[in-house]
């Protein structure tokens, strides 16, 4: 048989970096992991093509070449998916879809032919097994969660890696914790579940054998969820392989803030390569901490915890919701003041929503407050419920928290203040490469000649070359995200 992927376009958000690719001669942030990695679970001698409408157009050649087009998605992406829907109805070529898009709005795609759901280890095995006999049924789910020891080494080869910035392998799925406006427990259970080593290993290998040399994203929703397994079996291997290919890597990943209470994982995770963590602050509001179960925040000195884990040699990124029940009025300038007193200069701010399957969408339900679908893009100024907070009080503010943290004083401050409390590893250097020098001089064009932030610009390159010339490449890099995030919000510079 001939099988398309096609991964859907992101629209332009805050995790696109589409403003920022320009910078680096580059198409899309991120691979489509899961698609590779169903691609390996189809029959070897089936012929494969991936489509990624991120990086590449989709022709109708490509289409018709196919028997099936197999699509996989999130919700952002759930305008580009009617689309290319629609093209394969068009020109008669049958749709096999999956994904938390489809997994959490199954209903809404009765025109796909066939809907393999939740975890394919477990559910696309059935659809090929009756698809061999003739019979392929139009839905398979299952509530049970896969064994990771069964998935197979992603089909890196489909892709053209010098389109992306980042490459991804995934060690684990699940998370110990039960936050009300998450749907991740729901999609892949609590129970944290693992790939061995040596499946990470190989996938490392893998990515290594297609040329690659760079950023790795660690997909995991909770790196950390089995902190004595990650301490005791990954972390050691992946220390001696990347000592062993002389850190051909950096790697990225999310995790929870309890991260730091722990002094021993940071300093491996830095020694096997890790340069930032994804973290959730959410809010600084203790009450609404409480009220949506992100019990692992109470009680702490965030503040103090994030500069704990940069002082480790790890940057911060991390998340901020306003529009929770119990939030005060004052929430806002409370959570522009953490976010630069932290140092976290990529900052999420996002109005909350509640995905459809989360426990915050069914207590909305049952009180009445749904009022429309998630658009999945928790930075597009919408909420689709009612808050409790009147609506227009709670936009105005939202929108001046994202003016406060990413006008071009405040954030060229919060890289200073980042770079100060950071300890940067020595496995961390790196050679100054042809495409890092270009967008050193793209920075000068787009950033360093612009009147209204040429003197923060030249300030944090004089100030990185003479305090931590070590951190010089990081801090043009932070330059280039504060151009992105002023065109996604339309900060003003």
């Amino acid at each position: 048989m001939n099988i398309l992927l096609v991964c859907p376009q992101y629209p332009d958000t805050y995790w696109s970096f589409k403003h920022a690719l320009k910078f680096v001669s580059k198409r899309a942030a991120h691979i489509p992991l899961g698609l590779i990695t169903v691609a390996s679970m189809l029959p070897r001698e089936w012929n494969k093509r991936l489509v990624d409408l991120n990086t590449s157009p989709l022709s109708d050649s490509d289409i018709t070449w196919a028997d099936y087009v197999f699509i996989s998605a999130m919700a952002v992406q759930s305008v580009s998916v009617n689309h290319v829907i629609s093209r394969c109805i068009r020109l008669k070529v049958k749709i096999v879809a999956g994904g938390p898009l489809f997994t959490e709005e199954s209903e809404l795609y009765q025109n796909v032919d066939h809907l393999v759901l939740n975890e394919a280890e477990i559910t696309l095995p059935r659809f090929l097994e009756d698809l061999k006999k003739g019979r392929p049924e139009k839905i398979y789910c299952s509530d049970e969660f896969a064994d990771l020891s069964q998935t197979p080494i992603p089909d890196y080869s489909l892709l053209t890696l010098n389109h992306y910035t980042t490459a991804s392998v995934q060690y684990s799925r699940g998370c110990p914790y039960n936050c009300e406006f998450c749907d991740i427990t729901a999609l892949y259970g609590r129970q944290v579940r693992t790939k061995s080593p040596q499946q990470v290993i190989g996938e490392l290998d893998a990515l290594l054998h297609q040329g690659w040399h760079g950023g790795v994203f660690i997909v995991d929703d909770n790196f950390i969820g089995h902190r004595q397994k990650l301490k005791a079996e990954l972390l050691p291997v992946l220390i001696r392989w990347m000592e062993a290919n002389r850190y051909p890597f950096i790697f990225t990943t999310e995790a929870t803030i309890n991260l730091a209470d722990d002094p021993e994982l940071m300093q491996m995770m830095v020694r096997a390569g890790f340069g930032q963590v994804f973290i959730g602050i959410e809010t600084p509001e203790e009450s609404s901490l409480t009220a949506c179960n992100k019990l692992q925040n109470n009680k702490r000195n965030l503040i103090s915890n994030v500069k704990t884990i940069q002082q480790s040699g790890m940057e911060v990124s991390a998340g901020f919701i306003v529009g929770f029940d119990t939030d005060p009025p004052n929430i806002f300038q409370r959570q522009v003041d953490f976010i630069q007193q932290s140092g976290i200069i990529t900052a999420m701010v996002g109005l909350l929503n509640a995905p459809r399957l989360s426990n915050l969408y069914k207590r909305l339900q049952s009180e009445g407050r749904i009022i429309k679908a998630f658009s999945g893009d928790n930075t597009d100024y919408s909420m689709n419920f009612k808050p409790v907070m009147d609506m227009k009080l709670l936009a105005d503010g939202y929108r001046k928290v994202i003016q406060d943290i990413y006008s071009v004083q405040a954030f060229y401050e919060r890289v200073l203040t980042f770079l100060k409390n950071y300890n940067p590893p020595l496995t961390r250097y790196r050679k100054i490469t042809l495409n890092k020098f270009m967008a050193f001089l793209k920075s000068i064009f787009y950033l360093g000649l612009l009147k209204r932030q040429r003197r923060y610009f030249w300030n944090l390159v004089l100030w990185t070359l003479f305090n931590k010339p070590e951190a010089f490449s990081m801090a043009i890099t932070y330059t280039i995200y504060g151009y992105h995030f002023r065109k996604v919000f339309a900060v003003k510079s």
